[in-house]
């Protein structure tokens, strides 16, 4: 596979009209203008905004589904999905995909996500060259809290102002 998969990782909660399905709309929107693939988790919230602002922009994205979610169905932007048979396989998949991981605002499973990561990262099982990149002020008191302890941990972590940013970030990398 050539192409240029960056996964996105944020909210299921989010809606139309809320800043963070703005964010991940916009986000995915210039991450298929630049050339790449976007990899998300493939239902609502920002994996939906994402997709949809990729799908107008005409890129491709890719959802990783899970059988476990009996009653849910991938968002109708998706043009390749990826089933996987448990959360820890979604989550694998959806790491082995990327190139790169852009880090909206979330909840728990976004924080998983994060976590899963930048652990990775961290202990040099994820590659150099896959830049981490945390999108607006929400994660930053996290990071500013686990460098109060380890200072070296967020050595592997970008912090953007914005999606526009965070494609520079991952352009420049």
């Amino acid at each position: 596979m050539n192409e240029k998969t960056i996964t996105i990782f944020g909210t299921s909660r989010a809606g139309p009209g809320d800043s963070v399905y703005t964010l991940a709309y916009e986000a995915g929107k210039l991450l298929a203008e630049a050339g790449f693939t976007i990899a998300n988790g493939g239902y609502g919230g920002t994996m939906l905004a994402a997709a949809k602002g990729a799908a107008e922009a005409g890129g491709t994205i890719i959802g990783v589904t899970c059988s476990a979610f009996k009653n849910s169905k991938a968002n109708e932007y998706i043009t390749r999905e990826i089933v996987t048979g448990s959360l820890d396989e979604r989550l694998d998949m959806l790491i082995k995909l990327g190139q790169g991981y852009v880090v909206l605002p979330g909840g728990t499973g976004t924080l998983l996500e994060l976590a899963k990561v930048w652990e990775l990262k961290n202990k040099g099982f994820l590659e150099a060259d896959k830049p981490i990149i945390l999108v607006g002020e929400f994660w930053r008191p996290l990071v500013d809290l686990v460098a109060s302890d380890d200072p070296d941990s967020s050595r592997g972590i970008k912090l953007a102002d914005g999606p526009a940013r965070a494609i520079q970030l991952i352009i420049d990398n």
